[in-house]
């Protein structure tokens, strides 16, 4: 095995360091985090309901590398940041319409 230069392994505690803080606090709290807490109470086998949700985290989270490394491929950094926030703007106006609205 290859021993990486000084900065390019900071790079990548880096990178490791922020994708996982971000992920993390992210998931804190949030819909799947209540299911699985649901899930292993009433199951009362909470390492299969670990098992189970850590199996289908990473699967999501390949998904999503794969299917970015592919648009990465095809998109530049700009016109990816400019979707990103379109698709969040709409997602907000739609909040929005339904809390007025409903």
């Amino acid at each position: 095995m290859a021993i990486a230069p000084n900065n390019q392994r900071s790079s990548i505690s880096a990178i490791f360091g922020s994708t996982f803080l971000t992920i993390f606090l992210a998931e804190l709290g949030d819909k799947t985090q209540l299911a699985t807490l649901l899930m292993s109470a009433e199951s009362q086998k909470p390492w299969v309901v670990f098992l189970g949700a850590s199996t289908a985290l990473v699967s999501t989270s390949l998904l999503g590398v794969i299917v970015g490394r592919w648009i990465a491929s095809r998109f530049t950094p700009k016109t990816i940041e400019i979707a990103a926030g379109i698709s969040l703007l709409l997602i907000s106006a739609t909040l929005l319409w339904d809390v007025i609205v409903g």
